[in-house]
């Protein structure tokens, strides 16, 4: 149905506005007749959400324009986030199975939580959909108000309908005897003491000061929107890394996903001595750390750095001691004491090959538990590794397995070739530990494996071929380079809420009728101070006026609006302190034994 919105005073409107952009005379013929206060909002301009003829674009539009919509979305996600507080995530553990230990901790209840993905809600597909929904409903909501309120503010004209004026929530009419021009000219300096900005036409007036308050819901937006955007991005390969890493006593080691390396030069671990320790530990029957600090260099790779045939080029950047609450501080990469282990392992061991029945050695190889060779040549003969163990074990099979990427019983199962050997060699399986040999009789397994007695064997006759790492370091590896946007869209939103809350965007009408004087006053908080404003103004003009007389009442809507608004910043304001704390925790992770 055609809508004429063309104004009695010429201005043509576009569809949808409720007051004449030039004049403030209401459009639509309901308006007109009625007497209620006017909804002042967005200066009755027409927003693409309130169409009467939407297409498919604008009903999505309207989808997310809607402040009950954006309530409901913030509602769910908050539930979300209760629920996933109900058990610990999965990302405060360091080493477990999921699968099992939430049904072995909480019993039944915890393996439901866990089938339902509650277990890691935060990283979950539904909680990030929510999150960017709610995005997207800060941004379409933002645009929808802010473009109409600026071009409103942006056009504002002086001289304003009588009925624009009388239907302000602050009002004053009366009759002044001195000529309406020279009473505007004296109206001017009063109002400006009062820190107003003062327009003039003719018999007309408009005071208006601390507009940039009314900008202060949308700097809040777009604050929300640099936070949810940096949590979002927290997700993405590169910009986020929290991981613990174990750092061996004098090895230097490439730090996950970075082209970082990093050296444990050395570890150092003080004990409280008997009358030191606290009380609290003294029925333990325990040591405990008073002190433990990892000597660290930070290299960075140069050259080679992804080329597995060389040996990458590192330049030293850093050097530091790391301790508790004292973490390497690296442009954006950190390094936290974590824990330690003081139990010795092997880190390399350079056995002899010797010929069994006549003792000659004829070489000796160094073989690395971590990055071991693939074939080594002792004398005439060749080895190559065709299997590797870190922690040697047996299958349900009674096949062998590693039952840990740690080197607890490292072994390693050689297939030799050389003189006096049959053509395709022969097996061989070696312990590095002397243990491992007898719990696990490797002469046993090796004379099964050749089928006759042993021509060779790998031998080791001093302590002085054998490597040991005395201590491991674990060390917390966080990189976060979305963190600095959660911090400035945090500061863009204090800087809107002072805006918003310590500044009132006000505004005075003023036209003359002959010799009347119709005053019509809007604020958008603080109604009573506004009120005792115009009162003191219209004094200094000889105008004694009792406050209350000017208060023209509210709105219905005015006051839902309001407390809509109020409803919607205080759940989105409690969902951003959830995501905040979740930011700035999200590395306290938890080691299960």
């Amino acid at each position: 149905m055609f809508q004429n919105t063309k104004c009695e005073c010429g201005h043509q409107n576009p569809v949808g506005t409720v007051l004449c952009e030039a004049c403030g005379k209401p459009i639509l013929e309901s308006e007109a007749k009625s007497n209620e206060v006017l909804e002042m909002r967005y200066d009755g301009m027409a927003r693409r959400s309130q169409r009467s003829n939407p297409n498919i674009i604008d009903r999505i539009w309207n989808f997310f324009s809607s402040v009950k919509i954006a309530v409901y979305m913030i509602v769910f996600t908050l539930v979300g986030s209760m629920l996933g507080t109900i058990y610990p995530q999965e990302s405060t553990f360091l080493n477990i199975d999921p699968s099992v230990y939430y049904k072995e901790t909480y019993g039944q209840l915890g393996h439901i939580y866990y089938l339902l993905g509650l277990s890691h809600t935060y990283e979950s597909w539904w909680f990030i959909l929510l999150l960017v929904l709610i995005g997207a409903s800060l941004v379409i909501c933002s645009l929808d108000r802010v473009l109409p309120l600026y071009k409103a503010l942006n056009k504002q004209k002086i001289r304003k309908h009588t009925q624009f004026l009388t239907r302000q929530r602050l009002v004053y009419q009366g009759s002044i005897e001195e000529a309406p021009e020279d009473w505007i000219k004296k109206a001017v300096t009063p109002l400006k003491k009062k820190g107003y900005r003062v327009h003039t036409q003719g018999d007309a007036l408009l005071a208006e000061k601390q507009r940039f308050s009314r900008w202060g819901p949308y700097v809040i937006h777009i604050g929300l929107i640099i936070f949810l955007l940096a949590v979002l991005a927290r997700g993405l390969p590169g910009l986020n890394l929290d991981e613990h890493v174990a750092f061996p006593e004098g090895e230097i080691k490439k730090i996950p996903n970075t082209s970082m390396y990093l050296k444990n030069e050395q570890f150092n671990v003080e004990f409280y001595s008997e009358e030191e320790v606290p009380e609290q530990f003294r029925n333990l029957n325990k040591t405990v750390p008073k002190l433990f600090e990892t000597k660290v260099v930070l290299y960075e790779c140069t050259a080679d750095c992804s080329d597995l045939s060389k040996k990458p080029q590192l330049a030293e950047v850093a050097r530091h001691d790391v301790r508790v609450n004292h973490p390497l501080n690296y442009n954006g990469l950190k390094a936290y004491q974590f824990d330690y282990d003081l139990t010795p392992t092997i880190r390399s061991v350079t056995p002899d090959l010797v010929n069994t029945k006549t003792g000659e050695v004829y070489g000796a190889i160094k073989i690395d538990m971590v990055d071991t060779q693939k074939t080594f040549e002792a004398g005439p003969y060749e080895l190559t590794v065709k299997e590797k163990f870190m922690d040697f074990g047996l299958d349900e099979n009674g096949q062998p397995k590693s039952k840990s990427p740690s080197p607890n019983a490292p072994a390693f199962l050689f297939l030799i070739k050389g003189p006096n050997l049959p053509e395709e060699g022969i097996q061989y399986l070696y312990f590095a530990k002397q243990i491992d040999k007898q719990r696990f009789q490797q002469d046993a397994i090796n004379q099964q494996l050749i089928g006759a007695e042993i021509p060779l064997q790998l031998e080791v006759d001093s302590m002085d071929k054998v490597d040991i790492i005395q201590s491991v370091s674990y060390l917390n590896i966080r990189v976060d380079k979305a963190m600095p946007f959660v911090w400035v869209g945090a500061g863009i939103v204090m800087l809107g809420l002072v805006m918003g809350f310590y500044w009132h965007h006000r505004r005075i009408w003023i036209r003359f009728d002959d010799q009347q004087l119709t005053l019509g006053g809007h604020t958008n908080k603080n109604w009573f101070g506004f009120r005792r404003e115009v009162a003191a103004v219209l004094k200094q003009m000889n105008l004694e006026v009792e406050e209350k007389s000017l208060d023209n009442g509210g709105t219905k809507h005015e006051f839902i609006g309001f407390q809509q608004r109020r409803i919607y910043r205080s759940f989105l304001s409690l969902l951003c302190r959830i995501l905040f704390i979740w930011c700035c925790g999200n590395g306290q992770k938890m080691e299960q034994s």
